[in-house]
């Protein structure tokens, strides 16, 4: 009895032994693979396309000066007319042109001015703004503007306000192609790397988008708009 004792007792450590073994291995080459999933490379893929603007904001001012109230309304109100009047026949729709109510200043109310006495008691700002798809005629009506100068109005060309403004609208619908031209680059990139240090290109670790920035294409060519993400990819690297 005492025999068959130790040979239980025997086989069982021996069993242990084997479990623990197995065990280790087992545990071994799961920390293995574990190490070689960490393998990694980061890659960015850059997609830069150019569109054109498919709206334009234009803000037309001009001033006017008087030191008559009654009279400086009656001159704004005539070349606003003129200007509207001057779009029209340059095929503008009357549904993309607005004005706004004159901005009016009265030089004798202002606490801070000058000693000397201004020439003109009233001065004003008025808008007629131009909101359009028709890009190509806006832009050809804007360099025959000068025409209205020789009736006297002036134009306030260089406020900030007054600049003709570019958008672009259509993001939605290139997105998608971008992203995957963005995609498809940054893969090519982690390929290149793969192979150079005699690996294998595996699964997607992780993937981030950044984000559309629309900008103009340069100074001369505003409503050209250049437009462009980059994505960044992290690939798995397999020997």
């Amino acid at each position: 009895m005492a025999e068959k004792s130790k040979v239980s007792a025997l086989i069982l450590g021996l069993s242990i032994c084997l479990g623990l073994a197995l065990l280790g291995y087992l545990l071994g080459d799961a920390a293995l693979t574990i190490k070689g999933l960490e393998r990694s490379v980061k890659v960015k893929g850059l997609s830069e396309q150019e569109y054109p603007a498919d709206i334009v904001i234009w803000p037309i001012q001009f001033v006017a000066a008087d030191n008559d109230l009654q009279n400086l309304y009656i001159t704004l109100e005539k070349n606003t007319g003129k200007i509207i009047a001057f779009l029209k026949q340059h095929q503008i729709k009357t549904a993309d042109i607005s004005s706004n109510p004159p901005a009016i200043t009265d030089k004798s109310a202002q606490r801070y001015s000058n000693s000397a006495k201004p020439q003109f008691r009233y001065s004003a700002v008025q808008t007629v703004t131009v909101y359009s798809s028709d890009i190509a005629t806006v832009r050809t009506v804007m360099g025959a503007l000068a025409e209205l100068g020789k009736e006297g109005i002036v134009f306030n060309r260089e406020d900030y306000n007054a600049r003709p403004e570019y958008i672009f609208t259509r993001l939605n619908e290139v997105k998608p192609a971008m992203i995957e031209e963005a995609t498809r680059k940054a893969r090519a990139v982690a390929l290149k790397f793969a192979q150079d240090s005699q690996s294998r290109l595996g699964k997607i670790k992780r993937a981030s988008q950044g984000q559309f920035s629309i900008s103009p294409r340069d100074k001369s060519t505003p409503h050209m708009k250049r437009v462009r993400v980059v994505s960044t990819v992290e690939y798995y690297l397999s020997d």
